[in-house]
Formats: structure tokens, sequence, C-alpha cells
């Protein structure tokens, strides 16, 4: 069975308190809005069930991962969290991938950029430019096993983020 990969740049996030330790920044009021927004919008246009969430263990993707996946009815309790997504390389973004259960098909993942656009890009060998704030971008590979995808396999399915659609 075909193996689906969304990757979600973590919602806007607070810059107000300066001293704050990056790793440790929230959400700012838009991005309360828009994780959950995005959330239906991943379940309702896109039809996406997520088998299986993993997100850096950052504040602001911790609260994207949260939000989101209570709008795809998908338990906050079974969010995987994994540390080495923050300021992931590319390899390190492929080792999660490659690491990921067979048993499972549709993967989300939360993070950040500028990691998730080069990811993106390397995958799909698609200039993507720039994943912004709750971005989310959907890549379809044609293998049964994740420990099999790598460079250019990848099949851009979809991206969407909030400036795009008309309210």
């Amino acid at each position: 069975m075909p193996k689906q990969l969304v990757l979600m740049r973590h919602a806007k996030s607070d810059w107000s308190g300066v001293s704050n330790n990056d790793f440790e920044r929230e959400l700012n009021s838009r991005g309360y809005r828009d994780a959950p927004k995005m959330g239906v919008r991943i379940k309702l246009e896109k039809k996406f069930n997520a088998d299986l969430a993993i997100s850096s263990s950052a504040a602001r993707a911790k609260l994207t991962a949260r939000y989101v996946c209570e709008q795809l009815n998908y338990s906050e309790d079974s969010i995987h969290y994994d540390e080495d997504i923050y300021e992931g390389s590319l390899r390190t973004l492929l080792r999660i991938v490659n690491d990921i259960d067979n048993k499972h098909n549709r993967v989300i993942i939360f993070g950040h950029n500028p990691g998730f656009t080069y990811f993106a890009e390397f995958l799909t060998k698609l200039a993507i430019g720039n994943i912004p704030t709750s971005g989310v971008i959907s890549i379809t590979f044609e293998v049964n096993s994740w420990q099999l995808i790598s460079e250019g396999l990848g099949h851009l399915d979809w991206f969407i983020y909030p400036k795009d659609s008309i309210e």
C-alpha cells in the first residue's frame, strides 16, 4: 500500500517574549486561530486521517499538533514527540521517516522551517520555495515501506496554507 506523508509547519508563534527560549515559544493569537482551521481543512477538504502523528517537542509545534489532531479525531495521547525534528537536518528528517513502522500508511509530522521546506523539496524534487506557518504539504510514495523513501521518490498531492483560502 502506498505511503502518504503530510508535513505541517507549526502555526504562527509568539515573539512578544523576546527573552523566551526559542524552543519554548508558544503560539500567538493568529496561530491559535489557524491551527484548528487547518485541521478542519485537512480532514474535510483533503479527507486525510492519520494513522500516526509525530511532532517536534518544541512548544509551538506541540500546540499545533494538539489543535490539528483534535480536528482529525486523533488522540492527543497518541501523538509521538521527537526532539530531533526541531532544527532537524535533511538526514535527520529522512531517518525519522525511514524509521516509521510500516503498519502506518498515513502519517502527519509537525515541525519547522527551513527544514520542512528543504525536506519537501528533497522528497519531491520540486521547487516549493517556502512552507508558511500552518502550511501543510502532502506527499505520496508508491512504495510499501517507509525505509525505501528517499530523494525524489515523492509525488506532491496537495499544498495548502491559511492564506490560500477565501473566507
